[in-house]
């Protein structure tokens, strides 16, 4: 398993399909997908990631302050933050809002959008990948959009066949396994990232710079994967082979921050979190992110936020 894969399973994320939509031209939509979507799969989700697959046709989707992308039959179009977002046959159509086109299904399958003009058809499919865990510097360090040709990606065949799969389910009206919808929405969504890590300048530093390096993803991978375990410099630089400095200044170099205090700051802002959500008490929270003593994590998280843990959790 690679390093982003790694990290993918370390933020513990859930998918799946919710809605079978057809189109015919002209046709525009504004949508964002609902933490109620995702219910039928999980509790209500902290992060979703929204994505579009074109399965024939072809759309444009169009986020504010960004140009418009087009998608073919064949593509899929993420969105990592689950941006809202409009999707049309051309530009310059005034949307609806998709909400209120969405028909529940009678058979326990997709729901259905039928719409449109009655032009030449736009078939897609609707998903989503969603977490229970509300911070992730993975989607943090991504574009609002992410387009994949799953034609050409490294899991072109296993993708492909999911699809035609799924597909032909929803031809017979039957609604495909939500483990291979799972694992198809999960799939896509590493392919994506993937791909746009690959095409990223070298001069570019950051979480997806590190990523994409073979030994500081590793790092990462370990460190979000095993956030409670003893780390330090010695055992991480073993770990991925490296010696203490050199592993130091290539981490330091691609995340602009040396690797403990990159480990410091994860720990605490999931601290935050599980504190914010009650998860657990204090000496649980400080177990569980990887602090020896419940003294040590409130030192810690007094210096990182000017405050003990206790009285940040109560203002």
């Amino acid at each position: 398993m690679d390093a982003l894969s790694q990290v993918l399973r370390s933020i513990r994320l859930t998918g799946g399909l919710f809605l079978d939509a057809r189109f015919t031209a002209p046709w525009c939509v504004r949508a964002q997908i609902t933490p109620e979507d995702c219910t039928p799969f999980m509790a209500l989700p902290a992060q979703i990631i929204a994505y579009h697959f074109v399965i024939g046709g072809r759309l444009q989707c169009e986020l504010d302050g960004e140009a418009a992308i087009d998608v073919d039959a064949g593509e899929v179009i993420l969105l990592p933050r689950n941006d809202r977002h409009v999707l049309a046959s051309a530009p310059g159509l005034r949307p609806v809002e998709a909400d209120e086109l969405i028909q529940p299904s009678d058979d326990e399958g997709l729901a259905r959008i039928s719409h449109g003009g009655g032009g030449p058809e736009t078939h897609l499919v609707c998903g989503f990948l969603a977490s229970e865990d509300a911070r992730s510097p993975l989607l943090a360090a991504l574009p609002k959009a992410l387009k994949l040709d799953i034609r050409r990606g490294a899991s072109r065949d296993w993708v492909e066949a999911s699809v035609r799969f799924a597909a032909g389910e929803l031809a017979a009206g039957r609604f495909a396994s939500s483990d291979v919808m799972s694992r198809l929405s999960e799939l896509l969504f590493v392919e994506a990232v993937r791909d746009y890590a690959q095409n990223l300048d070298g001069t570019q530093a950051g979480w997806l710079a590190g990523l994409k390096d073979k030994q500081i993803g590793r790092a990462l991978a370990l460190l979000h994967g095993r956030i409670d375990a003893r780390w330090t410099l010695d055992r991480l630089a073993g770990e991925v082979s490296m010696s203490r400095s050199a592993f130091v200044d290539r981490f330091t170099a691609l995340m602009g921050t040396p690797p403990i205090r990159y480990l410091t700051q994860w720990r605490l802002n999931l601290a935050k979190e599980k504190l914010r959500s009650g998860q657990g008490n204090i000496a649980q929270i400080a177990h569980a992110v990887g602090y020896a003593s419940e003294v040590a994590f409130n030192r810690a998280f007094k210096r990182e936020f000017g405050q003990p843990p206790a009285r940040w959790r109560d203002t």
